[in-house]
């Protein structure tokens, strides 16, 4: 989530690599656009079967979609420099869906995705 169109930001950069290493990958953002071959989608899709969510909103940001997240139960939510929110985390460890604060990018490039 905080997909971008921009070939400068780090989460069009994860998109890329995600798909680069044959990872399915649904890329939602507050901006249409293109990431490759990946449409961005606006909203908040109906996703079944999610096993990461990785987040590049501010914490404030992502208030809007806490219960979305949630919903989507995923196996785990990233939170990436800059999108910690120790709120979300809490009602996500609630959940038993795990949570991290790291950086995609870094864990595509280490290999520990």
């Amino acid at each position: 989530m905080g997909a971008s169109p921009n070939p400068y930001r780090i989460s069009n950069l994860v998109v890329h690599r995600l798909l680069r290493n044959e990872i399915e990958v649904v890329a939602v953002g507050n901006k249409e656009g293109d990431i490759g071959t990946e449409s961005i989608i606006k909203g908040t899709p109906t996703i079944e079967d999610v096993h990461t969510v990785t987040l590049y909103l501010s914490a404030k940001n992502q208030e809007q979609y806490y219960d979305y997240i949630l919903n989507l139960n995923p196996k785990r939510i990233i939170f990436n420099p800059g999108a910690e929110n120790p709120e979300l985390e809490k009602l996500a460890n609630e959940k038993n869906i795990e949570t991290l604060e790291a950086c995609s990018l870094v864990m595509l490039s280490a290999g520990n995705y």
